[in-house]
């Protein structure tokens, strides 16, 4: 299955959809990126003429690249053709240490650490283009299709 047909399977669209591309995935862990770009919708109100992207949103990110992405392909040989996956979060844990500013490009590493009964739990990380650490947590999910 190819990057850009997981993308597509995923369940959601602009303005809500915060991946852009895959770089490396395999059983055990994706690699993903997504760019912030200056016009999303939430920059308008957070905040007041100095724009950073929420924690909830980073959290989407990197959930959506991180746990959907990456439950897709482990979901692939079950899935049919252009059918989409249902998916609930059921857990996260986050601890953030640096904004995403508008106009940035954050890289998502995802390591599965359990995947049973269609249950996804992973071990994430986003990075800045510089490599610096921005979050990181463990984020789980059920994934049914």
């Amino acid at each position: 299955m190819k990057a850009s047909e997981i993308i597509a399977l995923l369940p959601y669209q602009r303005p809500f959809l915060f991946a852009d591309g895959i770089d490396e995935l395999s059983e055990n862990k994706i690699i993903g990126h997504y760019t912030f770009r200056e016009d999303e919708f939430f920059y308008m109100g957070h905040f007041k003429n100095d724009p950073m992207t929420p924690g909830v949103i980073l959290t989407e990110c990197m959930a959506q690249i991180g746990l959907v992405c990456l439950g897709i392909y482990l979901l692939k040989d079950e899935l049919q053709n252009t059918e989409k996956p249902k998916i609930a979060l059921t857990s996260h844990q986050m601890d953030f240490y640096l904004p995403v500013l508008p106009g940035e490009k954050v890289h998502v590493h995802s390591e599965k650490e359990v995947f049973r009964f269609n249950k996804l739990r992973c071990k994430i990380k986003m990075l800045n283009e510089d490599g610096d650490l921005i979050a990181r947590g463990l984020i789980s999910g059920m994934l049914k299709i």
